[in-house]
C-alpha cells in the first residue's frame, strides 16, 4: 500500500482527493489537512509515502513545501494553475494534476505512483522477511527529531528540535514553545500542535499546557516543575498524567 496524505487549503478539495484514493486498492489515505505546515511535520515523522499537494496555499506554498521536504516523500501536485508545472518537475514530482481533477486522470497519476513504488515496496518486504544474520547492522529510521513552525513574518519558518522543547503554552490561536534559552511564538492552536508532537515524551497536563516528561524536575501536588517554572496540572488531565509518571518508576 502507498500511504497518502492530501493537502489543500480548501477542505472540499481534500475530500475529492480522499474519495478518489478510497477507490484505488493500492492507495491508503493516512489523512487530510488544510495546513501545509502540519503536513510537513507529518512527512518529517516518516509516516507518509506520497503527498497530493496543492501549490497555492497560505503560509507555505507547495513549492516551498517541496524545498523543505527534500526526499522524505514523493509528491503529486494539484493546482488550477498550469504555469507552475515546470517548477514542480524541477523538484522531481511524480505528476501534475490540473483542477478540476477527473477521476480517470487521477487514476493515471496513481498508476504512475504504483510503478514508482512497486520495486521499492517489494525490496522492503524482502528485506523485512529475511533473517538478519548480521546483528551489527541497525535498521534505518525515518522518524524525524524536529518540526517546522511558522515564524513572525510571512515566509519565515523555524526548525525546532523536539529534544529542545521544555513545554508549550497555548493562548487561543497562538502557542508559545519554550526551550532553555528562548521562547518561540507561532500562530497555531494547542490542539493542532498536540497532534504533531511525539507522545512520549510530550504530554498534555492542562488545557493550556503541554510538557516534555523528560524535562520534569519535580511534581508537587497539582503542579509540575520544569526548571523553576511551575505548570498547573488540570483536573481533567491529572489521572492520566500521574499514570504516565508511575510508569516511569
Amino acid at each position: 500500500m502507498i500511504r497518502c496524505l492530501a493537502v489543500d487549503d480548501e477542505a472540499y478539495a481534500t475530500k475529492i482527493i480522499a474519495d478518489y484514493i478510497a477507490k484505488i486498492p493500492f492507495l491508503e489515505l493516512v489523512g487530510t489537512t488544510t495546513s501545509a505546515i502540519t503536513a510537513l511535520t507529518q512527512v518529517q515523522q516518516g509516516d507518509i509515502d506520497m503527498v497530493f499537494l496543492d501549490i497555492q496555499m497560505p503560509d507555505l506554498t507547495g513549492i516551498q513545501f517541496l524545498k523543505l521536504c527534500g526526499s522524505k516523500c514523493k509528491v503529486i501536485l494539484t493546482t488550477a494553475y498550469p504555469e507552475y508545472a515546470l517548477d514542480g518537475y524541477e523538484h522531481d514530482v511524480l505528476d501534475y494534476l490540473l483542477k478540476p481533477i477527473a477521476f480517470d486522470r487521477f487514476l493515471k497519476a496513481a498508476n504512475k505512483a504504483h510503478a514508482y513504488f512497486m520495486p521499492i515496496k517489494t525490496a522492503s518486504a524482502t528485506i523485512q522477511s529475511t533473517p538478519n544474520l548480521d546483528h551489527t547492522i541497525n535498521p534505518p529510521t525515518n522518524a524525524a527529531e524536529y518540526m517546522f513552525i511558522k515564524g513572525e513574518s510571512k515566509n519565515k519558518f523555524l526548525k525546532v528540535n523536539y529534544d529542545d522543547i521544555l513545554y508549550v503554552e497555548g493562548l487561543k490561536n497562538y502557542v508559545s514553545l519554550f526551550t532553555a534559552d528562548q521562547r518561540m511564538v507561532t500562530y497555531q492552536t494547542l490542539r493542532d500542535l498536540e497532534t504533531q508532537l511525539p507522545q512520549p515524551p510530550f504530554y498534555r497536563v492542562h488545557k493550556s499546557y503541554i510538557i516534555s516528561v523528560d524535562k520534569i524536575r519535580m511534581v508537587d501536588g497539582n503542579q509540575v516543575y520544569i526548571g523553576d517554572q511551575a505548570i498547573p496540572i488540570g483536573e481533567t488531565y491529572r489521572d492520566g498524567f500521574l499514570k504516565v509518571i508511575r510508569e516511569q518508576e
